[in-house]
């Protein structure tokens, strides 16, 4: 079955056959009505291979992915591009199919690849709901964001929105973080503290890094979903959890269910609607609409600034990995911004772009030979490289945890302390957390 899935015909199934016809001609058998299509634009015929799609000489081209074709095999669940419009071939057609959203962004959540909106459509269905969300996603993918925006276009947009962070939550107060606590349950409890899901009430409780969760403390919280009810710690009275869950983690729990380290009755009461945020490298055609998006937020930060991005930045920018995702273009974009404002400057100049993992491979030049010196020891050296890869590392490490010690710390398998005094050696602003 082949479904269109933008554009005028949108929604539109058909069966696929040996061979089916697309064009926008009457005589096709697909038929799309927009202008971008040619009147006979493109077949697509079953073969022992595969499906074998053939352009027809049409104007403005068939595409898999972004590039395109004259002839190409595909397998069932590629998207094709005619003209403007994307299709899709499924081989289940009873499969329950939600459509790609027809809005480029959810909430403040930017995105017009078609990966981005398929994660739009679905979340604008599932929104207005109750079901519980898991948003699984690297570092700097905007779980967040899209956690809140679930939250704001859902009946409970009235309610209070709480975020837990599990990540950078101590150990011994995670549950009094959840739960809540009375006064006297454990040392330091001079008073009585209201958890989440009760500042929440009927709102929605945000578990961001649910993954870090400790695995004595996931039975509660399971105990809690399924019952919807709970207790402060050191309390004895029953109180009602009437709040909606989104979880995010940048670990993949079905790995974690399967190493011991998650509870997979848990993971199954998180990920009643799973959502998986692809990595900006993976949908390149988003970067320039978040440059955009970025450089006006700049202007309205600044309105006596006069800033342009020429198109070699942008291609620059389009061509980068971003390993920490939309978090990194962003913060890139910013210090470009600001060095041209401070300047004078009316075209914004990247100063350097991070380096990427795919850039430190075998056969690449991170650190040219000319770096070395031939007045100092192998000794002297090697210590300025290695003080130079700690601090690179410490300032990646807490970034990546908004300046929380406690999480950069578990997350690199390394005591505290000595995280905080490599960070405060080198200049690095951390939280202790």
């Amino acid at each position: 079955m082949v479904v269109v899935l933008s554009g005028g015909a949108r929604g539109k199934r058909v069966k696929m056959g040996q061979r089916l016809r697309v064009g926008k001609s009457q005589d096709n058998d697909l038929v799309l009505p927009d202008d971008t299509v040619s009147r006979h634009h493109c077949e697509l015929e079953r073969t022992k291979a595969g499906i074998l799609v053939r352009d027809l000489g049409s104007t403005n081209h068939t595409r898999v992915d972004r590039t395109a074709i004259r002839e190409a095999l595909i397998d069932p669940g590629a998207t094709l591009t005619v003209g403007s419009v994307e299709l899709v071939v499924r081989s289940d057609p009873n499969r329950a199919q939600i459509l790609p959203s027809e809005s480029p962004q959810f909430g403040d959540v930017l995105g017009p690849s078609l990966a981005m909106r398929s994660i739009f459509g679905v979340l604008e269905r599932i929104a207005p709901t109750d079901a519980s969300v898991l948003i699984e996603g690297e570092t700097g993918t905007g779980k967040d964001m899209l956690a809140r925006a679930t939250h704001q276009q859902s009946h409970r947009k009235d309610q209070p929105f709480v975020v837990v962070d599990c990540g950078a939550v101590s150990y011994a107060l995670i549950e009094s973080e959840l739960f809540g606590h009375e006064r006297g349950a454990f040392t330091g409890a001079v008073a009585t503290r209201q958890g989440a899901f009760e500042l929440a009430g009927r709102g929605t409780v945000f578990l961001d890094e649910v993954g870090e969760l400790p695995i004595d403390v996931q039975p509660k919280l399971l105990r809690v979903l399924e019952s919807g009810e709970y207790r402060r710690v050191g309390g004895n009275k029953t109180l009602k959890a009437e709040a909606r869950i989104v979880a995010a983690t940048k670990r993949n729990l079905k790995d974690e269910v399967e190493r011991g380290k998650f509870r997979e009755d848990l993971y199954f009461r998180l990920s009643v609607v799973p959502i998986t945020v692809p990595p900006l490298r993976t949908r390149r055609e988003d970067i320039a609409a978040l440059v955009d998006r970025f450089v006006e937020v700049a202007k309205k930060r600044d309105p006596a600034a006069s800033i342009a991005l020429s198109r070699e930045t942008i291609a620059a920018l389009s061509a980068h990995d971003w390993p920490g995702n939309v978090r990194e273009l962003r913060n890139v974009l910013d210090r470009a911004i600001y060095m041209a404002t401070a300047g004078g400057e009316r075209e914004v100049r990247l100063l350097d772009l991070p380096v990427s993992a795919a850039a430190s491979g075998p056969g690449s030049s991170r650190e040219p030979l000319s770096d070395f010196s031939a007045t100092k020891s192998y000794r002297e050296v090697r210590t300025d490289f290695e003080a130079e890869f700690e601090r690179r590392y410490v300032s990646w490490l807490l970034d990546r945890h908004a300046g929380n010690i406690s999480a950069a710390a578990r997350e690199a398998k390394m005591d505290r302390k000595h995280l905080y005094d490599l960070a405060r050696k080198h200049g690095l602003r951390g939280d202790r957390g």
